[in-house]
């Protein structure tokens, strides 16, 4: 069990929040990583709903947070390297991680992309 998964609910969802806010993402983009609709995203971002435990959208939403923090670690959490790296073709995955994220639903090859031992190069 990883950090995330023994989150509290609230926790969790702020995390994702966040994480959502730092990688200049849309909330129509972080409903498609958690396989919610967008209403429900714009209530979590509100405070006014929690991740539940147990579902769909809590997995995802824990492994966009391990997602994020592999990222992190490889850029030395340099924030603008880590938004170039999700919106550029990356030949090692065969697509723009971001589209490969939200459109194809390969958030967990993406994870195991940044686990592997790839050297990702920081934007100067």
């Amino acid at each position: 069990m990883t950090a995330s998964q023994s989150a509290s609910p609230q926790a969790l969802t702020q995390q994702v929040i966040f994480i959502t806010h730092q990688l200049g993402m849309y909330q129509a983009e972080l409903a498609r990583v958690l396989h919610v609709q967008c209403p429900e995203v714009g209530r979590l971002g509100a405070g006014q709903a929690a991740l539940e435990a147990g579902t769909r959208a809590w997995d995802q939403a824990c492994l966009f947070i391990d997602f994020y923090q592999r990222l992190s670690d490889k850029l030395q959490g340099d924030e603008v390297s880590m938004y170039h790296w999700l919106r550029a073709e990356n030949s090692g995955l065969g697509g723009v991680p971001l589209l490969l994220i939200i459109d194809d639903d390969r958030l967990e090859e993406v994870v195991r992309f940044l686990d592997s031992d790839i050297v990702i190069r920081r934007v100067r």
